[in-house]
């Protein structure tokens, strides 16, 4: 009799270790999609490099240059550390400045620069610099207008570029300093709006 029993508590225990085995087995197939895979890996990547990009149809986008620049294999996208960054706007007017890092998508239509982000206006005869101080500034460049067969018109407006930021931002000029929190730029119509707490100094005779 008592071996009978102890046959019987053996199989109870059995089968209580089968369900815990089955039942965890279940678990990491169910959730075995969520899995970390880690960061997407770069196609190539470039040290000490200057890149001059061209959008889609060869025309010059902007130029970037730094310690370390990574393409992702997943999008395209690249990363820059560092960089030193050179756009044009639709004046002609050349923008220069630096961050702490910098993504750009695969057509070079958008440029987010993240961290302190310091850039200023190069000046020449007919125009002053201007300073801009802030961080995580997102600059979009549209897409050039096409037709249906999807060439581009050829007598189409430049394309706008934008920039944007949800952080503060100090502008100086030759008499002014403005401050304020959140901006929002349109470099061809060459409007600049600062969305709250906005405060501006004057330094008047200042050349």
């Amino acid at each position: 009799m008592i071996e009978r029993r102890t046959w019987l508590v053996i199989v109870v225990l059995a089968v209580i270790a089968l369900a815990a085995w089955m039942e965890v087995w279940l678990m990491r197939a169910r959730n075995g999609g969520d899995e970390f895979v880690g960061p997407p890996r770069s196609d190539y990547t470039l040290d000490n490099f200057t890149l001059d990009a061209l959008d889609n149809d060869g025309a010059h986008s902007f130029t970037v240059s730094g310690p370390r620049m990574a393409r992702r294999g997943d999008d395209g996208s690249i990363y820059v550390t560092s960089p030193a960054y050179e756009i044009v706007d639709n004046s002609s007017n050349t923008w220069k400045g630096t961050s702490e890092s910098a993504w750009v998508d695969k057509d070079g239509n958008v440029m987010k620069l993240e961290g302190a982000v310091a850039m200023h206006r190069e000046p020449h005869e007919n125009v002053e610099r201007v300073d801009l101080n802030t961080h995580d500034l997102t600059i979009t460049t549209d897409p050039k207008l096409k037709d249906a067969l999807g060439h581009p018109v050829p007598d189409a407006p430049l394309r706008d570029k934008r920039m944007e930021t949800a952080a503060p931002a100090t502008i100086i000029e030759t008499n002014n300093v403005v401050y304020g929190i959140g901006m929002k730029a349109d470099m061809n119509l060459k409007t600049l709006e600062l969305l709250s707490d906005v405060h501006m100094t004057s330094l008047p005779g200042k050349r």
